[in-house]
Order: structure tokens, then C-alpha cells, then sequence
């Protein structure tokens, strides 16, 4: 039998929404701060071992109806040759990529040599997820969030470095977001060929995109991207954060699924997208840490928005580290209908 989540993917009735959250394999878990206490994030990540260990600790505790791959959206930035350091502060390039003579120290690479670690991860996590029938979604960041972290080095505000890098060299911008585009996506469909069900593309960074930014970049390297995956015929995810005011334009990326950030009714967000197929979201995470009512209120009224057609109950955006246990609990009750 085809999987309850991927049956929502394809935009099929579903008897409920199944439930999965962004960052669900994370430190609002005290088994995950166990296995972290004793390594590095990056080592976490580069050990399969250990990384399908935390991709699965939120399936047993808690029955989501998918587990995501536990790995971190820079990992392909450092097999395209940048430096990438994991700080208490959050991820750091010591050189990023500012002018045009930069862009040489770029490059595609080959996922089963750069990446083995990950794909190695998937195998693993798939041989104990398919005893009980959970899908798993891998995924990487979009073109453009991706090409933010390597110009600015770090998270950003303004990401005026970026803008100003696209203002200035337009063509190389471009050849940029290409060039990440192309590697993304051989990078995805190894993840597919290693066992993945699902992709997720995070565009976390999208939201500060004017129209124009779109058009002009943002829009053609992710459509290709986007259907270079589907072409393996797995549903993909497009989670555009932030870009609710031009999910008209959002929609043209043909994604099988959109992910929907918190800050709009998820059933406006779908006439927006045109009567998309399927959608996903859209609590607030940080209804999460208000009572139990609260979160059962809400929850109640997105599922109710988001139909019993194509809809993926998932966080606005990653859950947080101050969740509570309890409260994660009464979101699966409320959304299961317990």
C-alpha cells in the first residue's frame, strides 16, 4: 500500500493530513542531545551511523508518517570546494565567493566520491524504516539560498553582499545559481537512486527576493532544478519561506507540493498558488510553546483549510530547541484526530 504521506504528495484524498515537522530530528530531543553531547555537528552529519540514528529517533517516539534525512543544507557547498564551518553562532565560510574571480574555486562534484557519507546514511536509515512503511525525504537547499551562504559566509539580515554580487555581475550571478543548480541537482537524484522517496528543496532565504529577483534569477535555475528531480519521478517539495507575496509566480516552478511558511492562511496560500495540487504546512513553530488548547485550536483550523485533498501537515518553518515533549504530543493527537 502507497504510503499516507505520499499519496497527500500527489495531491490524492487522504482519510487525514499526515504529519512530519521540519528539524524534527533535532535538539528538542534528549536523545539527539545524547548522541550530539559526544560528537561535532559536521562529524554528526559525516557519519552514517550515527546520522541515521537521528533521523529515526522522532519516528520511534513519536510515529510521524515521514522521516527526513538527517544531514545539513552547506554539506554540498563544501563538496563544491568552499570551506564550511559549523560555529555555536551557525554556519560560517571563512571565503566566500565576493567578486567574479572568485567563482573558479566553485565547482560540480561527484556525490558518490563527496557525498558518499550521505547517501551511505539513507541506505541505512531506509533498511529499518521500511519495516514499518515510513517514507524518507531527502533534501538540499534551493539555487538561491544556497548561493546567499556561499557570497555572505554566513546567515544574513539584508544579504546585501548577495544583492549587490547580483546587481553588479548579472551574468555571473547567473552562471552562479547555474552552476549550484546543476550540482544540486546530481546531488538529489543520488539521494533518490540511495533510497530517498521525497525531495525537499528549501528556498529558506527566498522571502527576501523582490519580483524582479525573481524573474531575473531566482526563478529559472529552480524550475530546472525542480524538474530535474521530479524526472525520477519522486514528488518534490518546494518550500519557498518567506515568499507568500508572490506565490502566484511561485507556483510556475511546477513542484508537486509547496510548502507553506506560517505567515498566511494555508487555504489562501493555495488559491494563490492556483489550486495547487498539494500543499504543505503551516503552524507557527511557536504555537508549540504556548498550552495544549492553543495548539489543538490551531492545528484544528489548518487542517481544516488544508482539506482532506493533497495536504501534509507540517511547522511553518523548523521547530524549535525550547519545544516542549508535551506539546509535540498534543500536535500528533490533534492532527490525528485522538
Amino acid at each position: 500500500m502507497v504510503p499516507l504521506f505520499l499519496r497527500a504528495c500527489r495531491g490524492e484524498t487522504t482519510e487525514r493530513p499526515p504529519l512530519w515537522m521540519m528539524r524534527q530530528a533535532g535538539r528538542y530531543l534528549p536523545e539527539y542531545r545524547a548522541v550530539r553531547a559526544g560528537v561535532s555537528f559536521l562529524d554528526l552529519c559525516k557519519t552514517p551511523k550515527l546520522a541515521a540514528e537521528v533521523t529515526l529517533q522522532p519516528i520511534r517516539r513519536f510515529g510521524f508518517d515521514a522521516a527526513i534525512l538527517f544531514s545539513d543544507l552547506l554539506v554540498p557547498l563544501e563538496a563544491m570546494g568552499l570551506e564550511v564551518q559549523f560555529t555555536e553562532q551557525g554556519p560560517r565560510l571563512p571565503l566566500p565567493l565576493r567578486t567574479p574571480a572568485d567563482l573558479p574555486r566553485i565547482h560540480k562534484f561527484d556525490p558518490a566520491k563527496e557525498t558518499s557519507f550521505v547517501l551511505e546514511t539513507i541506505r541505512l536509515a531506509r533498511a529499518d524504516l521500511d519495516a514499518s512503511g515510513t517514507p524518507l525525504i531527502g533534501f538540499a537547499g534551493a539555487p538561491f539560498t544556497v548561493a546567499t551562504y556561499a557570497i555572505e559566509g554566513k546567515t544574513s539580515k539584508g544579504f546585501l553582499e548577495t544583492k549587490g554580487f547580483f546587481y553588479r555581475h548579472p551574468d555571473e550571478a547567473r552562471r552562479l545559481l547555474a552552476l549550484i543548480g546543476e550540482a544540486t541537482a546530481d546531488y538529489l537524484r543520488a539521494q533518490v537512486a540511495a533510497g530517498a522517496q521525497a525531495i525537499q528543496i528549501f528556498d529558506s532565504w527566498v522571502g527576501v527576493a523582490s519580483v524582479d529577483d525573481w524573474n531575473d534569477f531566482v526563478f529559472e535555475p529552480t524550475a530546472a532544478l525542480i524538474a530535474n528531480v521530479r524526472a525520477t519521478g519522486v514528488p518534490v517539495i518546494y518550500f519557498a519561506n518567506g515568499a507568500t507575496t508572490i506565490l502566484d509566480r511561485v507556483a510556475h516552478t511546477k513542484a508537486d507540493v509547496y510548502g507553506i511558511d506560517w505567515r498566511l492562511p494555508i487555504d489562501e496560500a493555495r488559491a494563490r498558488l492556483g489550486g495547487a495540487a498539494a500543499v504543505q504546512g503551516n503552524l507557527d513553530p511557536a504555537v508549540l510553546l504556548g498550552p495544549v488548547a492553543e495548539i489543538e485550536r490551531r492545528a484544528a483550523d489548518i487542517v481544516r483549510r488544508g482539506g482532506r485533498r493533497g495536504h501534509v501537515f507540517n511547522l511553518g518553518h523548523g521547530i524549535t530547541p525550547e519545544t516542549p515533549l508535551a506539546s509535540v504530543e498534543a500536535l500528533v493527537r490533534a492532527v490525528r484526530g485522538e
